[in-house]
């Protein structure tokens, strides 16, 4: 394992190393307390000889309440990370984020794309909060649903993501139609259920674990009204797990649910949730306790875990997440003028120019300041991240123009020199002054961030001269921060996120569309070799690949060169991915739990088990390494299907 540094002190390294010219929720169980289930503990069949703890009983500690337990409503992450494990979805992921069926046994869509019809899967129950026996679920239940979520007056947070795809929801939802029968969604017999989609939708089955996608037992809603799913008695479940106990700032426990069509998958028997204001401050004592069995590591606290042996022998990282980090640049700067926009325009549209800052950018250094043991984890030359997507068993990022630029490190001290003399020739030509302003806010909520702003700040200036850019950092308060900086044009070069909605790769070029508000790239007078504006080609490829529904290894390769295109152009500089919750010493198996980057499935505990010790370092990177080999066989193998 490598020596932890103090944050301090790499920055000070860093900061020292460029002036010399050198290159979005916690879960914390435990398996230490006795089960309040009145199930045996599980058998040494569970434990493995020894791998997984013998009491499979998650404890937690939390300090955000959940808003509502109605699933057909929220659509925040802490309520789902509660309804996720309640109520069942037609289809789920495995832990390799290959497609499963939950209760959908089988499942066929049209040769044009547009019907899918679902084979249920008889005999799954819904129960009260105490285990009783109230419905089978059946189609009607989907129906039902669908009816609950058109209806405005119940102000379904999710309702968009359904009436976007489904044929004349959106009309119904609107009152533009009046006849739910119209809508595409229909209950064929008790164990069919039919959709039928506006236009072929080629991601449509990812968008099933959405919980806009959650049945629910048409009586019983109807029976409770507006208290529907604001108490544990005001739910049903089909799931596996029952919230059987449920005091708002006191405790939430789930325990499982013994009728649950899949019972022999769920090994950890009861999840129990403790209301702590104080969660962030305590979690680390409670953890070294025994209290419960999982904590996040600030990175200002890396180094005490770490100068303890028997402390850092249990910290490892956290799985990488979906949410990817790039810095852009702002083709329709709207800021002050102390900061010349207009010489800031002529700049931005000069190819060698953004090449140079990118080329310039030494992405290991500046990730330092947030993870000073591994910054090369996070790292990623691409906008869509590894493990996202793939078609035929390769990886979207390996695909096309876009396996290149995965395999190319970014950084180029030789390359960004020469980038800058030919800016500077071509941009003098153009009328522009030096050095150039550039205008770089940061989130002042974030300590990371300003150093990773300061760090870049010298790291740019000192490698390409402060009489080509000056760098002016804006820090900016949290409130109001992307409405006063990004939305609102106001920077030259920033770093920003996104996070995918749907398991398809055009999911990462909504950032980029025509009207956004991420870098207003149709502002661009750049051109190609043959002087052709360089975003309408850009846009003319990505329009392309959302017409292609049929062939998807086609599909997947305009969308790879859309992206390829973007970055060898510049006009985004790839960052990371998101790491979660950074550093953490716990005792789930981050490997063993369900996978995918949209959805609810990675919310659910189906399949996982505690692990009898923590897992450090070295083991998760073994880990890592088996569950890739593992996932990418699973995926040619699925393929085949």
């Amino acid at each position: 394992m490598k020596k932890v540094i103090s944050l301090l002190l790499v920055l000070t390294l860093i900061l020292t190393a460029c002036s010399g010219g050198t290159s979005n929720t916690d879960q914390t169980p435990s398996a230490e307390a006795p089960s309040q289930t009145g199930e045996s503990a599980p058998t040494d069949d569970i434990t493995e000889g020894g791998r997984y703890a013998s009491e499979q009983v998650y404890k937690t500690v939390y300090s955000e309440e959940v808003t509502s337990i109605n699933y057909l409503k929220t659509a925040t992450n802490v309520d789902q990370l509660i309804v996720a494990n309640l109520v069942d979805t037609l289809v789920d992921y495995n832990q390799y984020g290959i497609v499963q069926p939950g209760l959908a046994e089988t499942w066929n869509v049209s040769d044009d794309g547009l019907t899918w019809t679902f084979n249920l899967r008889k005999g799954v129950k819904w129960v009260d909060f105490e285990g009783n026996e109230v419905a089978e679920t059946t189609a009607n239940d989907f129906v039902d649903a669908a009816k609950y979520l058109l209806t405005p007056v119940n102000e379904s947070a999710t309702a968009n993501l359904f009436y976007g795809v489904i044929k004349n929801a959106e009309a119904y939802f609107n009152g533009e139609i009046t006849d739910f029968a119209e809508v595409g969604v229909k209950a064929v017999d008790e164990y069919t259920l039919e959709y039928t989609l506006k236009e072929p939708v080629p991601y449509f089955e990812s968008m099933l674990t959405y919980v806009c996608f959650f049945p629910v037992y048409g009586p019983f809603i109807e029976e409770m009204g507006d208290v529907f799913g604001t108490s544990n008695s005001t739910l049903l479940y089909n799931g596996a797990y029952i919230l059987s106990d449920f005091e708002p700032q006191m405790q939430r426990i789930l325990t499982k649910n013994p009728t649950y069509w899949d019972a022999d998958n769920i090994f950890i028997v009861e999840l129990n949730y403790k209301y702590n204001k104080e969660k962030t401050a305590l979690a680390g004592e409670m953890y070294k306790r025994g209290e419960i069995s999982h904590v996040i590591i600030p990175p200002s606290s890396l180094d005490e875990w770490m100068s303890n042996p028997e402390l850092a022998n249990q910290v490892r990282p956290d799985k990488l997440g979906s949410y990817t980090y790039f810095y852009t640049f702002n083709f329709n700067p709207k800021f002050d003028e102390e900061y010349q926009p207009e010489n800031w325009k002529i700049a931005v549209n000069n190819s060698n120019f953004r090449k140079s800052i990118m080329s310039g950018f030494n992405r290991i250094a500046t990730m330092t300041t947030e993870d000073p043991i591994n910054p090369e984890y996070r790292i990623i030359n691409t906008i869509t991240p590894p493990d996202f997507a793939s078609q035929s068993g390769l990886d979207f990022t390996q695909t096309a123009n876009l396996k290149a630029i995965t395999d190319k490190e970014i950084f180029n001290e030789t390359e960004a020199s020469s980038f800058r003399d030919k800016a500077k020739e071509e941009l003098t030509q153009a009328g522009a002054t030096f050095p150039v302003k550039i205008l770089m806010p940061y989130n002042t909520d974030s300590t990371y961030w300003a150093n990773e702003a300061q760090v870049l700040k010298q790291q740019l200036e000192t490698l390409l001269g402060t009489d080509y850019i000056e760098i002016t950092l804006m820090p900016h308060a949290p409130t109001g921060f992307l409405d006063g900086t990004r939305r609102a044009g106001n920077y030259s070069i920033m770093k920003v996120n996104w996070g995918p909605d749907y398991a398809d790769p055009q999911t990462y070029t909504d950032p980029f569309r025509r009207g956004g508000n991420y870098n207003f790239p149709e502002y661009t007078t750049d051109v190609d070799t043959d002087g052709k504006n360089l975003y309408e080609v850009y846009e003319g490829i990505v329009n392309e690949a959302k017409s292609e529904y049929t062939d998807l290894a086609k599909r997947y390769e305009l969308f790879a060169n859309a992206e390829a295109m973007l970055i060898d152009n510049a006009f985004v500089i790839p960052y990371n991915v998101s790491g979660s919750e950074g550093y953490v010493a716990s005792k789930i198996h981050p490997f063993e739990m369900p996978f995918s980057s949209f959805g609810i499935s990675t919310l659910r505990w189906k399949g996982q088990k505690l692990l009898a010790k923590p897992m450090n370092t070295e083991e998760f990177y073994a880990s890592r390494t088996e569950w890739q080999e593992k996932r990418a066989a699973a995926l040619k193998e699925a393929a085949k299907k």
